[in-house]
């Protein structure tokens, strides 16, 4: 289990993680306004399947997303999904352009987004979900 949230657009997930009140619930719940499922939140299944990494939830708190000040929502979920793309929610980008960057799981790696303090997150993370990718630099 990893301690984050997880959110599904087409069988596409983002993972977002960042300690507690960095606003992981929060991000998936835009996110889920935009149209994507919840796959979990605040513990995260990892499972390796060949070259992909498949998230999913506990049973105990399948369903269920916090919101701040409001309490524990009930909602629809999906069971797994393929891990695409990390959201770092402690992290801030530095630079207008940063340069790529992954982050590794179960030996996997993944586009890593340092997400702290970015006022398009949400939007950012729906088109990369729909298909879209970070272009290198170069």
């Amino acid at each position: 289990m990893q301690h984050g949230t997880a959110v599904s657009r087409n069988g596409r997930a983002a993972l977002l993680l960042g300690s507690s009140g960095a606003g992981k619930s929060r991000l998936a719940l835009q996110l889920m306004a935009y149209g994507a499922d919840l796959v979990a939140d605040d513990a995260v299944g990892l499972n390796l399947a060949g070259r992909s990494v498949i998230l999913s939830c506990a049973p105990s708190i399948k369903g269920m997303i916090e919101a701040r000040g409001v309490g524990l929502l009930t909602v629809n979920v999906i069971d797994k999904a393929a891990l695409a793309i990390v959201v770092d929610l402690d992290k801030t980008a530095h630079t207008r352009l940063p340069a790529l960057e992954a982050h590794s799981i179960l030996g996997v790696k993944f586009p890593l987004i340092s997400g702290k303090d970015n006022p398009n997150l949400a939007a950012i993370v729906w088109c990369l979900l729909g298909g879209g990718q970070i272009l290198p630099l170069d």
